[in-house]
């Protein structure tokens, strides 16, 4: 039978992981970038929220989770799912999934989860990629990167079979994106204007990245606590270990910056939360309290490295930090997953880390999370070279120079007239 509160709360819990991505994503980036840019990354967001959208609806979701290639036991099934759920084809109403809830709903819920991967790697080309080809490499990323890990971690795939732990998407999510962040940070080159001291280019609204921030932690409480698809304990501790990690990352890492460079700042703080929002995903349906903590602790620190030395020392142009906040974050909450899995929390048969005596836990995490990396790392290189050569990814020099709100969209956010 239906079960009327988990059905309302995986409804609410859809609606926060939508806000992620809009506003809470476009005015955290949008705030970021230079005020000639602001439009150009918000557009990015609401065209991603509408095209992966319709894709996964009409074929994301069979791929995930659809069934047939896993009839009789055919090998394919732990690589790609099917073609039996496109157009959602034998969902009603009445058909229920884990938690009894509406299936539609929960390929709704999953619909928000495909939408905002994609969203987070724009933060590693902002301010200097054309709209084409953007949204070209976006739609082909989607199908042959996102819809394939998450099959291997969720939908029955390879991943899921060997005993990986991602609660809410620490592989799927933060070390996919991050990875395909880097890539194509890397492939694409500097900004133009990148400083010559490799220090961040000043954001232009540090209100909007505040907004932005308060906006993902509270969804990431419908991404974290919506993820055991129940109204029940395992959502509440979800929900405790997000908001906890999230707290002690933002404080250490505005710590890290009062003592290192004599001022805590609110992006830092900004920042520093994030981080611990991505770090505590794959783990929030597995730790306690004790393993947030560390979790929190560490991925701030390990973040801020990459962040503040690393980047500037290697000198590439990650413009927000989607490789060195979700990349570097994801895999460090993957990894300590391992070591913090307890089955007070995953129960009397459920899985534990290393910590609590199962060290071949630990080594899973590491194993398929460095293969995921460089999966989606591989699969990026691909598809840039494809999509460069078809209808380009790099702006001009001159576009570059006017800013993309102006040369990709004709538009300005702020009239300097007024």
């Amino acid at each position: 039978m239906l079960n009327t509160g988990n059905t309302a709360w995986i409804i609410v819990a859809t609606i926060l992981v939508m806000l992620m991505t809009v506003p809470g994503l476009s005015f955290f980036y949008g705030g970021l970038v230079r005020r000639k840019n602001v439009l150009s990354i918000m557009m990015q967001c609401l065209i991603i929220v509408a095209v992966i959208s319709i894709e996964w609806i009409v074929l994301g979701y069979s791929w995930v989770f659809g069934t047939d290639f896993m009839a009789n036991g055919n090998p394919l099934g732990v690589v790609i799912g099917g073609f039996d759920k496109i157009f959602l084809h034998g969902l009603t109403p009445q058909t229920l999934t884990v938690g009894n809830i509406p299936e539609i709903l929960f390929a709704l819920f999953q619909c928000m989860f495909a939408v905002i991967t994609p969203a987070l790697i724009i933060g590693a080309f902002a301010e200097r990629i054309k709209f084409s080809g953007f949204l070209l490499f976006t739609l082909l990323w989607a199908l042959f990167v996102y819809n394939p890990m998450a099959h291997w971690v969720w939908g029955g795939g390879w991943m899921q079979r060997m005993g990986v732990i991602d609660f809410a998407g620490g592989t799927v999510v933060h070390i996919n994106a991050g990875a395909s962040a880097l890539m194509m940070a890397l492939l694409l080159g500097r900004r133009k204007d990148y400083g010559t001291a490799w220090q961040p280019i000043t954001p232009h609204n540090i209100p909007f990245v505040v907004i932005g921030t308060a906006l993902l932690w509270l969804g990431w409480f419908g991404f974290n606590a919506g993820s055991g698809l129940a109204a029940d304990g395992v959502a509440v501790n979800a929900f405790l270990v997000t908001h906890l990690a999230t707290a002690v990352a933002a404080v250490v890492w505005m710590l890290l910056e009062w003592f290192i460079n004599k001022k805590p700042t609110i992006v830092g703080f900004c920042t520093g939360a994030v981080a611990g929002l991505v770090a505590i995903t794959p783990a929030a349906g597995a730790t306690d309290a004790f393993g947030a903590l560390f979790i929190g602790l560490l991925s701030a620190c390990v973040c801020y490295l990459f962040v503040a030395c690393i980047k500037p020392k290697l000198k590439y142009d990650d413009s927000l930090d989607a490789f060195g906040v979700h990349g570097v974050g994801g895999f460090v909450g993957a990894v300590l997953t391992g070591l913090f899995a307890t089955r007070f929390i995953t129960g009397a048969e459920g899985p534990q880390g290393a910590l609590y005596g199962d060290v071949h836990q630990l080594w899973i995490q590491v194993l398929v999370n460095v293969i995921a990396f460089l999966f989606s790392a591989a699969m990026t290189f691909i598809l840039f070279k494809i999509v460069d050569k078809w209808v380009g990814l790099r702006v001009k020099e001159k576009e570059e120079d006017i800013g993309l709100d102006i040369s990709q969209h004709g538009e300005m956010a702020y009239n300097d007239n007024e």
